[in-house]
């Protein structure tokens, strides 16, 4: 470790590399680079090219890695990120790097890249990459949003009436988590419809979860009632919402439609629709389709739970 640490390499890309993604994190924040191709393919992959230029590398790559990996972790500190997002992260921009450091190193070899250990030198990539990628990017993107459609269907033994009352408004959520949740999920704890009307305010509360830096996650969704029908359809505009540290997502409807099976069961089709900003779409779309369904599967776990619960008390009784 103590040869690994006098490295020249190694220092060198240290500072390389925290200039580099401590420089992304800023502008990011700062919101001249968005969640993007830019921040999180080109970004690394520059950073490898620059780490592939240095003369003396023996533990330059090394350096790099646990230098990003370090200050990506970092940013939970102060609930900038979550945890399911940081390791998102890690696992897309640190083959890139070896990627841009491969790909520098096997240009040398033709003699059209230069080795140098000089910072200011291998700082350059960074001024082409703010300056003209970043803007480019963020002022050309597409204006109109794309919306994604999330469904969840599940049936319950009780009929569509039971369910919807159940389901209209909820005290208290309390019921076994899906493991996203278990992790840093925004967790709902309540959700209040004012009035059962067209119109009508319903507001839903949630926390972080358990490896969630302090309240990140935690907040409000105050949703409109735009259409209601018992037993048939509960549907809603979100008009508001403050979700601690998720600025990247944003939420358009919720649905709820009910459906009769048979002579006493409903089946109960939970539709969210939602925005996003992060890209490339192909890689994050997926995982958040997954934390909308486990968020929907936990609201489905407490109804379960609260429908068991009210009717066998009235049997009982």
């Amino acid at each position: 470790m103590k040869t690994i640490l006098k490295d020249k390499s190694f220092r060198l890309s240290i500072i390389v590399t925290t200039i580099f993604i401590g420089i992304g994190i800023a502008f990011l924040f700062i919101g001249i680079v968005d969640y993007s191709w830019v921040l999180f393919l080109l970004l690394p992959v520059v950073l490898g090219a620059a780490i592939g230029t240095m003369q003396v590398r023996k533990y330059a790559l090394l350096a790099a890695v646990v230098t990003t990996i370090f200050w990506l972790i970092a940013i939970y500190i102060p609930g900038l990120s979550g945890v399911i997002c940081i390791v998102m992260a890690i696992a897309l921009i640190v083959p890139l790097i070896f990627l841009g450091y491969v790909l520098t190193r096997l240009i040398k070899r033709y003699g059209v890249i230069k080795e140098t250990n000089k910072l200011s030198v291998l700082l350059l990539p960074l001024i082409p990459f703010f300056l003209i990628a970043a803007p480019t990017e963020h002022f050309l993107k597409k204006e109109k949003e794309t919306i994604i459609e999330v469904k969840t269907e599940r049936i319950f033994h009780y009929t569509p009436n039971q369910v919807y009352d159940a389901i209209k408004s909820v005290d208290t959520l309390d019921a076994e988590k899906p493991f996203l949740l278990e992790l840093d999920l925004p967790i709902p704890t309540k959700c209040i419809l004012e009035r059962e009307e067209v119109g009508a305010i319903r507001t839903c509360y949630f926390k972080g979860g358990r490896f969630s830096n302090a309240d990140f996650g935690a907040g409000t969704i105050t949703e409109r009632v735009t259409q209601l029908e018992k037993g048939k359809i509960l549907k809603m505009d979100v008009v508001h919402y403050n979700l601690i540290g998720r600025k990247w997502l944003g939420f358009k409807e919720a649905i709820y439609y009910f459906e009769p099976v048979g002579a006493n069961s409903c089946k109960l089709t939970r539709v969210t629709t939602y925005t996003s900003v992060l890209t490339p779409r192909f890689y994050w779309q997926p995982m958040e389709k997954l934390g909308v369904r486990q968020e929907h599967d936990y609201v489905f776990n407490n109804l379960e739970k609260d429908l068991k619960n009210k009717y066998r008390n009235k049997i009982a009784l």
